[in-house]
């Protein structure tokens, strides 16, 4: 019986471990409802960020994340309201989205994966 018990307890742990690629903040900083915003291409490469759009407006944005890199990658947004929502991290072909209520001023956009953003995975946007 202890054999089952601890296969059960595996079993909810897997499947409580979730994050599904959704911003990992509270509603107080800057996360909104996953997909509710104006969707934004981020493709991510060795090292490098382009996003589909360049102007940025008060609002809710879903930020798609592309890896189209070979390595692993990951979309981190810092700013007025909205502090440490990223992504998971995601292996090259995958993507994930982050879904962010921005305000008016200077955000971030980078990649959390250690020395990434200091290699050039760095986008700072205007939220005019």
């Amino acid at each position: 019986m202890t054999g089952v018990a601890f296969s059960a307890a595996l079993v909810l742990a897997a499947c409580s471990s979730g994050g599904g690629g959704q911003a990992k903040s509270s509603p107080s900083s800057g996360a909104a409802k996953a997909g509710s915003g104006t969707r934004v291409t981020v493709t991510e490469t060795e090292y490098a960020l382009k996003l589909s759009q360049s102007s940025f407006t008060p609002g809710t944005y879903t930020f798609v994340t592309d890896n189209a890199g070979k390595i692993t990658h990951a979309l981190s947004i810092d700013g007025p309201g909205v502090e440490d929502a990223k992504t998971k991290n995601i292996q090259g072909g995958q993507q994930a989205m982050l879904t962010v209520t921005l305000k008016k001023g200077k955000y971030d956009l980078y990649c959390p994966i250690p020395g990434h953003k200091q290699l050039g995975m760095n986008k700072p946007i205007q939220v005019q």
